[in-house]
């Protein structure tokens, strides 16, 4: 099948969607660049986003709406890959995730929702396969500078201990950012779907949810403040470790496990030393409901331009050998995760896939365990990302 184009943005008119095409349209409209359309349920609203962004009149735009299958359909066939920011996923997006992969067509999402995405690998993981379709879910902060991070301090491990580290650290130093109000409504649906089933908590419950036929060594739970001797800071609970815990043991899985079979992983906030940084790590746990709360966003509001900006943040990764040796890294970003670098992230990941990693087989991916160091060295060179060695 030759498709139309190469990448086709479906939720453009979606507030992180209209990001996205507003960054390839800033970015990628030259000669030889990729192909790419803005997908969404209204032409109209299509129309005024294209010209809000100040992508070209030509930008194509298809009509495609997650309540018609058949309008769907019509659009993964003329797309190479689609990247979806239609969420939540498990509301919107089984369908749209069913006809890539029935059709063989490449696909990209910002899902964290623990939950859809376990029930997602279960029935499709083989038909993806048969299909020739390329699935990665979780592509923007959600979990990529996580899984990358971990991905890159291994590496720093085997440069100085000789082996990878069967324990990692991954610490949230700083965050300015902001919850739109698809992030909150994500949660919100998640919640919703356990009170329904209670047996839907032991997915959210099982570290290793995302690695069928595999169990490791008991993980951290990350649930309550502790102080960090070797850290010397306080640390608290940090909302988005049920997800990019289990994304980062399934790239381990998808890469053959170079992190050993016993590995340990997970994610807190670094809140500072002595009773100061303990009254944050408590202030940071209740901040954590407040997020998903009545008082939330709703869906379709975000960040300001100005708040985007400045956002930022810095995540450090601690390996641990057996001896005790420690070898450090971080992982920084120079705006607003959740949105601003986040639409820059989905973006280079679908151009890596394209570019610069053609030869990732069939299957349901994690961005990082597919294109690893090709998709670091983009993010470096165009998405503002820095990974560095600390000593």
């Amino acid at each position: 099948m030759s498709a139309k184009f190469d990448i086709v943005v479906y939720g453009a008119t979606g507030y992180t969607g209209q990001l996205v095409a507003e960054y390839l349209a800033a970015h990628y409209v030259v000669d030889g660049a990729p192909t790419w359309a803005m997908a969404g349920r209204s032409r109209d609203k299509l129309v005024s986003v294209r010209d809000a962004i100040g992508a070209p009149r030509e930008t194509p735009l298809i009509v495609a709406d997650a309540a018609d299958p058949a309008s769907l359909q019509a659009m993964v066939d003329q797309a190479k890959l689609v990247v979806t920011t239609v969420g939540p996923y498990q509301l919107h997006g089984s369908d749209l995730l069913a006809a890539c992969v029935a059709s063989g067509t490449d696909y990209m999402d910002l899902c964290g929702e623990p939950i859809w995405l376990k029930q997602m690998i279960d029935k499709h993981e083989a038909a993806a396969k048969a299909s020739g379709a390329r699935i990665m879910f979780s592509c923007g902060f959600d979990s990529v500078p996580f899984e990358l991070g971990a991905f890159f301090v291994q590496e720093e491990a085997r440069r100085v201990f000789g082996a990878p580290a069967s324990r990692v650290k991954g610490r949230v130093r700083d965050l300015s950012w902001k919850f739109s109000g698809g992030t909150s409504a994500s949660a919100r649906v998640t919640f919703e779907a356990v009170a329904q089933d209670l047996s839907l908590v032991s997915i959210l419950k099982d570290p290793f949810a995302f690695t069928p036929g595999f169990e490791g060594p008991k993980q951290p739970r990350g649930n309550k403040p502790v102080f960090e001797e070797d850290l010397q800071s306080w640390s608290a609970p940090f909302a988005m470790a049920t997800l990019n815990t289990r994304n980062v043991h399934r790239s381990n899985m998808l890469m053959g496990f170079p992190y050993g079979r016993d590995f340990v992983y997970d994610e807190m906030v670094l809140t500072g030393a002595g009773d100061e940084g303990q009254a944050n790590a408590k202030l940071v746990m209740a901040a954590n409901g407040e997020k998903t709360g009545p008082k939330a966003l709703k869906p379709g509001e975000g960040p300001s331009k100005e708040e985007r900006d400045n956002g930022r943040y810095d995540l450090l990764y601690v390996a641990i050998a057996p001896d005790g040796r420690q070898v450090r890294a971080a992982v920084k970003g120079d705006l607003d995760p959740g949105y601003a670098s986040t639409a820059k992230m989905v973006s280079e990941c679908a151009i890596c896939l394209l570019r610069d990693a053609t030869d990732v087989p069939a299957g349901l991916w994690t961005p990082g365990a597919a294109m690893q160091h090709k998709l670091i060295r983009r993010l470096r060179d165009n998405a503002g990302l820095k990974f560095e060695a600390e000593t």
